[in-house]
């Protein structure tokens, strides 16, 4: 029996608001979100419902649309209620395990949202040195970076990225200029920073480069550390579009090519079979893929 399809809470909130406060616009200001992410999280709500929620454009309640609107206010009253394993505060805790670069990159900055949405949840963040499929036995969700599927854990998609090939501005002056980075000969003639986590041969079969023999170059664990290591002058890194934007708009690094290549490599969010039974994990994963989308 397939589990049942339950409509995310960012729907049912953005519904809720607009219900309430009879705007769109008021209603993306409580929520910290834009009014196109709300109008769009309404239309997957009718969408998944296959209910029309508003009769009018002056969004008074359809007659489906009220009736739900109670069962909605029902459930969120249900979630708003302390459960047993909230702290003495209200708040109940969930940790999040995290791999360095995506936390800085992408998860950090988009909190402050997480926090004033769901100001009862106590985020404990876990930063690891990110492996292929991280696992974090002490986490509530875990973001991993693979392939997919995880026999372990239920997962879900959560981020694809694409790869170019960076330096920094020094490092070009003194190495290049490369020739697009899109051949043999001037792969030949860059040291190449090295990681597990993006290997430079998706690259180069992209760009049909078999005969390349770049110079030796160093080798790190963790994104993070092989975009400083470019900026510091070690060479040429593979680097993740989405992760790797601030180096670029800072002018630390600079791309060798126009040419992006897919990533092998996604980001899944992963938890333990049960886990999003529990309303504030079911609310944290809901909320960073919308986020991530908005």
């Amino acid at each position: 029996m397939p589990p049942p399809r339950i409509p995310p809470i960012q729907g049912l909130l953005a519904f809720e608001a607009v219900s309430r406060l009879r705007s769109v616009t008021l209603a993306s200001e409580e929520l910290s979100v834009t009014p196109s992410a709300v109008s769009h999280r309404i239309r997957q709500l009718e969408t998944q419902l296959g209910l029309k929620l508003f009769a009018r454009n002056d969004f008074s309640l359809s007659p489906d649309g009220a009736a739900y609107l109670a069962r909605v206010r029902e459930a969120l009253a249900a979630l708003q209620e302390v459960p047993s394993q909230t702290g003495a505060s209200g708040t109940v805790r969930l940790r999040v395990a995290v791999t360095p670069t995506f936390s800085r990159q992408l998860l950090l900055p988009r909190l402050a949202l997480f926090r004033h949405a769901y100001p009862e949840i106590e985020l404990s963040l876990q930063v690891a040195i990110p492996v292929l499929n991280l696992t974090a036995e002490e986490s509530d969700i875990e973001l991993r970076f693979g392939t997919g599927p995880f026999p372990d854990r239920e997962s879900m998609h959560l981020l694809s990225d694409e790869v170019t090939p960076v330096c920094s501005p020094d490092y070009l002056h003194e190495a290049g200029p490369f020739d697009s980075f899109e051949t043999a000969e001037a792969v030949s003639r860059a040291r190449l920073i090295r990681t597990p986590l993006e290997p430079w041969r998706t690259w180069f079969r992209a760009c049909d480069i078999t005969q390349a023999e770049p110079r030796a170059g160093d080798q790190f664990n963790d994104l993070g550390l092989v975009l400083d290591a470019a900026v510091a002058g070690f060479g040429v890194a593979l680097m993740r579009l989405k992760l790797g934007q601030a180096w670029l708009d800072s002018g630390r690094l600079v791309r060798l090519s126009r040419r992006s290549v897919r990533s092998p490599h996604d980001y899944f969010l992963c938890w333990k079979p049960g886990t999003l039974e529990r309303w504030e994990c079911a609310a944290f994963v809901d909320w960073l893929r919308q986020s991530l989308r908005d």
